[in-house]
């Protein structure tokens, strides 16, 4: 796990580049507007500014298709060479135009970073600490603001500032960060899956969680890969076989087979919804049309809320040691099939003419399959089928096999309840059951027959991606397109919340309430005194930060939302108050002031953070860089769009009207997030997007017709 807290704060010095590059253009174009006398150029002044978000959206509409092709380090690797190339060109800058197209070069690296590095920490690091990783970006964005602003008051110190120093010394840090990004940063072990290169992928893994035995997430990584729209929620009591204990069950029993030859557990079918039952108060609650908030509520909220509030107590404790649920684990930990794995799959071992099985096996490595090839499909039943093994967040993935007309084995993500053990030895599971990621069809003695097969995605045949194989049809699938509005409307809300508002007019607001008057009696000039204000609320944002990384993963993302949203609403109230309620001079300040910190403050502890972080979570893995890329794109353009209307607003309705707004807009989103947004704390990634997979379905009720479509 040490691997992959280093590799996360490696990846998360791309963000600190574009806390830097914020401050130092802030400060900076006041001296950029003498020399080059842009006072009577407002729209050029204004294009310093705006290029570099302009190439940041640009850049965005390309980078995640791209980073699916390629892979997220190149494009990490981009990201520094851009930041490099971009401060040497601004510290040359010999005229406003090359300003200009060094400023548009910049933008790509903050573009690249601010997509990808959230991507990038999600598909590195463990579920039970995911939040508290993908919070660092936050964290050293900040703090690079922070230290950019220290060097840019110390530099406004001189008698005359040079600001090409101020834009150019850019190209330090972004050294370190090339640096990193080559010779340390290893490729996503996702992105490794997803592209069948399994070697590369397992020795990324071993390296990130310190420990050799990763087969387990091997197992779940390819599975993952096959999160298509056919889930539903079933709900299982698990015990021994009846010959061992007697146990009663029915004709629709389920066999989980075990890793052990000969060795199986039943799981029995419970009505799902029933009373007791975890998902039970989940389902009621979304299956209710009494008032419009039951009926308004997104049922993946519900169901996620069910899962965090009942899940068997020590889970989380579990989760932390690399385990799984106490209760599960007597169903064994790993899949083998014989004694040894009989292949190890890469992009090397695809199908040769030398080959007539069209598989090698590499006795050199240890990588075990996670289903059967179909050529032991006839075996199944003597043999070891399927398993389960701890994936994170109190869930286990396992395999069933069932008999019949429809026979074949499917995935299943299990999860304990936190209710006890309903039946004598039995162990009382949820499961999202969805068809297996690696089934396929071959022709065996003139017969069509349907089975687990090592038939890596990548290695399909041509005419199989004809059928099926196109990335831009995946996003047309129910549950993508349901994270799509999710993530989409949350980027949307962050960047008309007001922080852009606050933050380009932090100065003019603490300067209303005489806190830079008092600071210029210090000897500072009006600049440095702007330059020193915004520097020192930048630092009162770093232990906040600290506070919402120690809390992603406890309390959870969607409370840090609801907790702090509310403050926001409330310190926006308060500086419109402050702006147009006549009150004595210390109060102003004091009001002005303190609401300006506050709001920051909570804003970096949920609203700023939270959103990048749902959307790395909660999109498939073979199209995440894609589906990133458009929330990334609603983000820049919500931030251009704010940018260029503050000046327009501010002459229709004022700086009151402004933070009027604002607040309304904090209102939505509570509302948004109260009805929308699922918690995600602990979950891997891969059971995730099955949740959204069932929302985009509506949630089944306890009608036969129902309790049919999901068995």
């Amino acid at each position: 796990m040490r691997g992959a807290v280093l590799v996360a704060i490696a990846a998360a010095i791309g963000n600190m580049l574009q806390g830097w590059d914020n401050a130092t253009i802030a400060g900076a174009v006041l001296y950029i507007k003498r020399e080059f006398h842009l006072e009577s150029q407002p729209a050029i002044e204004g294009l310093v500014i705006a290029t570099s978000l302009i190439g940041a959206t640009v850049i965005t509409t390309f980078s995640g298709p791209v980073s699916d092709s390629v892979g997220r380090r190149p494009m990490l690797i981009a990201s520094s060479l851009l930041y490099f190339f971009s401060g040497l060109m601004m510290l040359w800058s010999p005229n406003v135009y090359v300003l200009l197209l060094s400023r548009l070069v910049d933008g790509f690296g903050v573009g690249l970073a601010v997509t990808l590095v959230p991507v990038y920490i999600s598909e590195t690091a463990p579920p039970e600490i995911r939040g508290l990783l993908n919070t660092l970006p936050q964290f050293t964005g900040s703090g690079g603001m922070f230290l950019s602003y220290c060097m840019i008051f110390a530099m406004t110190l001189a008698p005359q500032p040079n600001w090409r120093l101020m834009l150019g010394v850019l190209f330090l840090p972004s050294l370190l960060y090339l640096l990193v990004t080559v010779c340390y940063l290893p490729e996503s072990p996702r992105w490794l899956v997803s592209k069948g290169r399994m070697k590369e992928a397992r020795a990324v893994l071993q390296m990130l969680r310190g420990r050799e035995d990763v087969e387990g997430e091997m197992a779940l990584l390819v599975e993952g890969l096959g999160t298509g729209g056919d889930t539903a929620i079933e709900e299982y009591i698990v015990g021994p076989p009846p010959d061992a204990q007697g146990l009663e069950y029915n004709e629709a029993n389920v066999t989980l087979y075990g890793p052990e030859r000969g060795m199986s557990w039943v799981a029995q079918p419970v009505p799902l919804g029933s009373q007791g039952s975890m998902l039970g108060s989940a389902i009621g609650l979304a299956s209710r049309q009494g008032s419009m908030l039951d009926h308004l509520k997104d049922p993946v909220v519900a169901l996620l809320d069910s899962v965090h509030d009942l899940k068997p107590p020590g889970a989380d404790a579990m989760s932390m040691r690399g385990g799984g649920s106490m209760l599960f684990s007597n169903l064994g930990s790993m899949l083998s099939f014989h004694d040894k794995a009989p292949v190890d799959w890469d992009e090397e071992n695809v199908r040769s003419d030398d080959d007539k099985d069209g598989w090698r096996s590499d006795d050199d490595s240890n990588l075990r399959t996670p289903l059967l090839d179909a050529r032991g499909h006839s075996s199944l039943l003597g043999e070891a089928a399927a398993t389960t093994m701890g994936i994170g967040g109190g869930w286990q993935l396992a395999w069933k096999y069932t008999d019949g007309p429809e026979s074949g084995v499917k995935r299943m993500y299990l999860h304990e309840e936190g209710s006890g053990e309903p039946g004598a030895g039995g162990v009382h599971a949820a499961a999202l059951v969805s068809q297996s990621a690696l089934y396929s069809k071959t022709k065996q003695g003139g017969m069509e027959m349907e089975g687990p097969a090592f038939v890596h995605p990548a290695v399909v045949s041509e005419e199989d991606k004809k059928v099926g194989g196109a990335r831009w049809r995946e996003l047309l699938e129910p549950g993508v397109r349901h994270a799509l509005v999710c993530g989409v409307t949350m980027q949307i809300l962050q960047q008309f919340s007001g922080i852009n508002g606050v933050l380009y007019y932090t100065p003019q607001i603490l300067n209303q309430a005489g806190v830079s008057v008092l600071l210029s009696s210090l000897g500072l000039s009006a600049e440095s005194t702007s330059i020193l204000i915004s520097g020192l609320t930048t630092l009162l944002m770093l232990p906040t930060i600290g506070v919402a990384m120690r809390l992603m993963d406890v309390s959870g993302r969607r409370s840090l939302l609801l907790w702090t949203i509310p403050v926001l609403i409330a310190s926006l109230a308060v500086l419109v108050a402050a702006s147009v309620v006549p009150m004595a001079a210390t109060a102003h300040a004091a009001l002005a002031t303190g609401s300006v910190i506050v709001y920051l403050c909570c804003f970096v502890m949920g609203f700023g953070p939270i959103p990048n972080i749902l959307c790395a979570e909660i999109f498939p893995t073979r199209v995440r860089g894609m589906c990133i890329a458009i929330c990334s794109l609603a983000f820049w353009l919500g931030d251009i769009a704010v940018a260029y209307s503050l000046p327009v607003m501010l002459n229709a309705v004022g700086l009151a009207g402004v933070f009027g707004i604002y607040a309304v807009v904090c209102c939505v989103a509570l509302g948004f997030v109260a009805l929308r947004v699922p918690e995600t704390k602990g979950l891997p990634l891969e059971v995730i997007i099955e949740f959204f997979n069932v929302g985009a379905k509506g949630l089944p009720n306890n009608s036969p017709a129902a309790d049919e479509q999901c068995h």
